[in-house]
């Protein structure tokens, strides 16, 4: 009998659980970046392979809020660990077992699914901080999302934990996202890439148009940001930043869509969007209703 399943990846931020599912699904579907809370929706990943398929829920940073776009995140992990199967709870094994994800989620109780506390980053410990880690927790499962280290054992409990069931898509997909959703990931992971402070916080992406019918593909985007002052630094002395974004950007894309685009980039003000509910319902966040204002 088949097996498969919903298996959410969560975290803290900046644990790897993005580099962990393009690791797992063998493509590049989530944002990696140093900066954390770069990732602030559900990305979904598909790996099917034998009689097990794993419909992979990367999540946002659990972290506590600030202002209404994290609420939106919060809400978006919270509500994935609901849904889930199987969890993966990845830490970061540089910074020790982490608290039990109980507590780091804020849960009223215990999430109903198994979770598989994931230790990251373990090409990067000593041998010796290793062997202390795991005698603290023998529970760890230590892994390495950016060699591939330690992957099949983990593959190997996933698949024990899931529910037998038939495949839930076809076993050459590896999304239910369109491509136009991750044109605009992989557009503002590229200002993420090329921008530094307070700025790529404020950071948003919409694709105004998509025209696959012709050749080359045009897609016209705009990048969204909150004040004047961030405008012109995203667009650079002489239109010079943006253009930098827009070609590396464009590489990105064509090597993800396997064909020539075209990329028409504009940036936009749209004050104080992250603070704004309505704007996050349009970029397509949402906001638990007990923190909408």
């Amino acid at each position: 009998m088949p097996r498969a399943g919903i298996v959410t990846v969560a975290g803290k931020p900046n644990a790897g659980k993005s580099t962990l599912l393009n690791r797992i699904v063998g493509e590049k579907l989530s944002i990696v970046s140093p900066k954390p809370q770069s990732t602030r929706d559900r990305i979904v990943g598909i790996r099917s392979e034998g009689d097990v398929q794993m419909i992979l829920l990367d999540t946002p940073g659990l972290l506590a809020p600030r202002y209404p776009l994290q609420h939106a995140m919060r809400g978006t992990a919270v509500a994935a660990l609901s849904e889930a199967d199987v969890i993966l709870y990845v830490v970061d094994a540089t910074s020790g077992p982490g608290e039990p994800i109980v507590e780091l989620a804020r849960l009223d109780q215990p999430p109903r699914a198994p979770v598989i506390t994931v230790a990251n980053k373990a090409d990067l410990l000593t041998e010796e901080r290793r062997s202390r880690l795991a005698a603290q927790r023998p529970d760890l499962v230590f892994i390495s999302a950016a060699t591939g280290d330690g992957l099949p054992g983990l593959f190997d409990r996933i698949a024990a934990l899931l529910p037998d069931s038939p495949f839930f898509y076809p076993e050459d997909e590896i999304s239910t996202q369109t491509v136009r959703f991750f044109t605009g990931e992989l557009i503002r992971e590229t200002a993420l890439e090329q921008l530094e402070d307070e700025i790529p916080y404020s950071v948003a992406c919409e694709i105004e148009e998509f025209r696959e019918s012709q050749s080359p593909v045009y897609i016209r985007a705009v990048v969204y940001v909150e004040r004047e002052s961030q405008k012109r630094i995203l667009i650079g002395a002489a239109g010079g930043r943006i253009r930098e974004i827009g070609r590396e950007a464009r590489r990105k894309i064509e090597r993800f869509v396997g064909a020539p685009i075209y990329l028409d980039l504009w940036v936009k003000v749209l004050p104080n969007w992250r603070r704004k509910v309505s704007a996050l319902n349009r970029f397509g966040y949402h906001v638990p209703e007990q923190q909408s204002p």
